[in-house]
C-alpha cells in the first residue's frame, strides 16, 4: 500500500464523483459530487484524492479555522470507496492526513465530526488518537486531536 493525497483536477474529478460508499453507508457521509461543488463555493476548503499507486481509492477535505482555542483544522469529508473498505485505507489515510496537518505549527488541533451511530468512525478516530469533546455539532459528534 503507498497512499498519497492529490489534487482533484480536470483530469481526476469524475473518478472522484464515480467513487461511493455502499448504500447503507450513505447517510453517514455527503456524496463526493456535494463536496466537490461545497469546495468551490467554499473556498476555504481543500479537497484531495486518495491514491493507492495510480487507483483512486477515496477522498478527503477539511479546511482551516478560527475556533475558541485559535486556529484549527476541520477534517469536512473522509470517505473510502466500497470497493476498498476493509483493507487498511481508512486507517492509512487519517494517518497520512494527520501527519501532513499536524506539520504546520499555528494550527492548535484537529476537528473532525460524524454521525453518532457511525460506529466504524467513531473506531478509526478514536484508534489514531482522536478524543470525544463532548459536543455535538449539528447532529454530529465533535471528536478533537490536540496539537
Amino acid at each position: 500500500m503507498n497512499i498519497t493525497l492529490r489534487e482533484i483536477n480536470r483530469d481526476n474529478w469524475r473518478d472522484c464523483v464515480r467513487l461511493k460508499v455502499s448504500p447503507d453507508q450513505e447517510r453517514f457521509v455527503a456524496s463526493n459530487a456535494v463536496s466537490l461543488a461545497q469546495s468551490k463555493y467554499e473556498e476555504e476548503c481543500i479537497p484531495l484524492a486518495v491514491y493507492d499507486e495510480n487507483v483512486m481509492v477515496g477522498f478527503v477535505m477539511y479546511r482551516p479555522e478560527d475556533y475558541l482555542i485559535g486556529k484549527i483544522w476541520f477534517i469536512e469529508r473522509i470517505m473510502i470507496g466500497e470497493a476498498y473498505q476493509g483493507k487498511g485505507y481508512g486507517r492509512a489515510t487519517m494517518e497520512l492526513l494527520l501527519s501532513n496537518l499536524r506539520s504546520d505549527t499555528a494550527f492548535k488541533a484537529i476537528l473532525i465530526s460524524f454521525v453518532p451511530d457511525n460506529i466504524a468512525a467513531r473506531q478509526l478516530y478514536t484508534s489514531v488518537g482522536f478524543e470525544d469533546t463532548g459536543e455535538i455539532e449539528y447532529g454530529e459528534v465533535v471528536f478533537r486531536f490536540a496539537l
